[in-house]
């Protein structure tokens, strides 16, 4: 009898991994899953020792920007600061997928709000990647154990 490779098996570990179904369907759980995996942390806490910082700031003449930056002492005007939010979501995603943080030693991003619609944006474009990569993975895996992919 030949074992078959299902959705509900790939789920069932994508789920131990944190990026299956559950996940999928939680946004707690899978910022959770994308943070743990990266080894970063959120904070709201000014004055946090952040290797990023994400905040907003208001010009001179009373327009809002954003700033998106590692070095909050040294800000450089053409990378750093944001006329849209809506591009934070990319200096966001950046700054996690390249970090060097873990579990214990996590990351530290500083962002003044952190029910922002960037961070939702970020989480779901990393959460989408890493499950894809998974997915892959998981498959490779019951294919060496065995199982054999459905037709």
């Amino acid at each position: 009898m030949n074992k078959i490779i299902t959705e509900e098996l790939i789920n069932e570990r994508l789920e131990a991994k944190g990026f299956g179904e559950k996940q999928i369907n939680d946004e707690e759980l899978a910022r959770k899953a994308v943070l743990k995996y990266y080894g970063v942390e959120l904070t709201n806490t000014y004055g946090s020792k952040a290797d990023f910082n994400i905040y907003e700031e208001s010009t001179v003449d009373g327009y809002t920007i954003w700033i998106a930056t590692h070095n909050t002492a040294n800000i450089s005007i053409s990378e750093d600061v944001h006329y849209y939010d809506g591009d934070l979501n990319s200096a966001l995603v950046d700054f996690i997928k390249y970090s060097n943080g873990d579990e214990d030693f996590p990351e530290i991003v500083y962002v003044d709000d952190l029910s922002a619609s960037f961070i939702d944006y970020a989480i779901e474009e990393l959460f989408t990647e890493l499950a894809e990569k998974f997915e892959e993975e998981i498959t490779n895996e019951l294919i060496d154990e065995g199982y054999e992919e459905q037709d």
